[in-house]
């Protein structure tokens, strides 16, 4: 049986927050709020000191972060990353949720900052929140030191060439010449001064394919061959934890070697979500496309129809899984438009955006949107998909501190022994 903390005990964990609290034990938000009967929102609002837990949920926490005699648990900001085009923050959560604290942030795009800054309350920053990475890769000596590097990299083009040929040519070779003027090439020089344990990178599934392979050739051998990491790559499909099929690379690496393999990624279990979870009742008619574009959707889509083309909107109801929502979903929404008896189809809203793209919980609303509606789907268009990165960052966890590993622990029976 757990050992019981009594009122006045000298704990590890008495100047700790909620936030910090729950990290010490390796569960995010939603397995506190599945274990202990929450909702959610509930405890999303004890993790940003809206309100506070009763004396008991912070006693079965403290049991569970100090007691658990079957394994080490992970304690909060065991480790330390930094996020580089950050976007609003969706490789962050899951980081943080594993034990990481984030030191660095880059996102060059105001708006997306400003929803980051809203949803991530180290405002004013404890670090740095920077716009422009270049700057930084010029002298990466700028960016704190960390164990780990988050990206979720544009792809700019660049191919590898021969260096036999450049050799010949009296030219470099190698990530100084063959990546330069890429952003990829600015994270490799932060990975190169600094060093970190583990990376790992997100991009859009055809950078395989980009330029005939050359590009992803080159992305790998500057972080294998010059870089000198081990390196696992692979596509996921978002569509076993939202109701969208969205694919997308993640590239992970280790500066020592390493277990991890993306065999070990923990899937959901049980019907596959379907976009009647994450739909709102009550919908602002503003939402539903006029007759106009409504027709011309509809032409559009028979004119290329006529020609043997794919092209044209997609009508989906509430049983159905979406396409992969895209940066310019603002423009007409023709990716996913939902049905709507005896009117035209309507768009999503950006709160429903924000839970296909798991920022918020199927039904949830606690994700900030302080931006207007056209910069708010420009950024859950370019987001990742935060469950499949929590997957990631899960599979990643032991492997970044070797020596621990994050559990999943019976809060309920913790809680029981609390109030005992």
């Amino acid at each position: 049986m757990m050992p019981k903390i009594f009122p006045g005990e000298q704990t590890l964990f008495e100047d700790m927050s909620f936030g910090e609290l729950r990290a010490s034990c390796g569960m995010s938000v939603e397995e506190v709020a599945s274990e202990l009967g929450y909702s959610p929102s509930t405890v999303y609002r004890w993790e940003r000191g809206e309100t506070a837990p009763k004396a008991a949920v912070y006693r079965a926490l403290e049991l569970i972060a100090r007691y658990n005699p079957a394994q080490r648990i992970a304690r909060a900001n065991d480790f330390s990353f930094i996020d580089l085009f950050a976007g609003i923050g969706g490789l962050r959560r899951p980081f943080e949720e594993i034990g990481g604290k984030c030191v660095f942030t880059s996102e060059w795009d105001r708006y997306s900052r400003q929803t980051y800054a809203a949803n991530f309350h180290d405002n004013p920053f404890e670090h740095e929140l920077a716009g422009d990475i270049r700057p930084y890769a010029a002298d990466p000596s700028r960016v704190p030191g960390h164990d780990v590097l988050l990206a979720g990299f544009p792809c700019q083009p660049f191919s590898i060439a021969g260096v036999s040929k450049k050799n010949a040519l009296g030219r470099p070779h190698g990530f100084l010449c063959d990546t330069q003027g890429t952003l990829f090439y600015d994270l490799a020089k932060i990975v190169a001064y600094h060093r970190p344990r583990a990376f790992l990178l997100e991009n859009v599934k055809n950078l395989e394919r980009h330029d005939g392979g050359r590009t992803f050739a080159t992305i790998l051998h500057v972080l294998r061959e010059e870089l000198g990491y081990e390196v696992h790559h692979h596509v996921i499909s978002s569509a076993q934890w939202v109701p969208q099929k969205r694919e997308r690379i993640f590239i992970v690496g280790f500066r020592e070697s390493s277990a991890f393999s993306f065999d070990d990624l923990e899937f959901p279990t049980g019907r596959q979500p379907i976009l009647g979870d994450i739909l709102e009742h009550d919908v602002p008619s503003k939402y539903t496309l006029t007759p106009h574009l409504w027709n011309y959707l509809k032409g559009y889509k028979a004119k290329h129809e006529k020609a043997g083309n794919g092209f044209g909107y997609s009508v989906f109801g509430p049983n159905d899984v979406s396409r992969t929502l895209s940066a310019r979903y603002y423009k007409d929404g023709s990716e996913c438009l939902i049905e709507q008896k005896g009117k035209p189809p309507r768009r999503l809203t950006p709160r429903e955006c924000a839970r296909l793209m798991g920022f918020d919980e199927p039904q949830g609303s606690e994700f900030r949107i302080p931006v207007s509606d056209t910069q708010a789907y420009r950024q859950f268009g370019n987001a990742v998909v935060v469950p499949v990165v929590r997957a990631v960052a899960r599979a990643m966890a032991s492997h970044i501190v070797p020596e621990r590993e994050v559990v999943r622990t019976d809060l309920k029976l913790a809680q029981e022994l609390a109030d005992a």
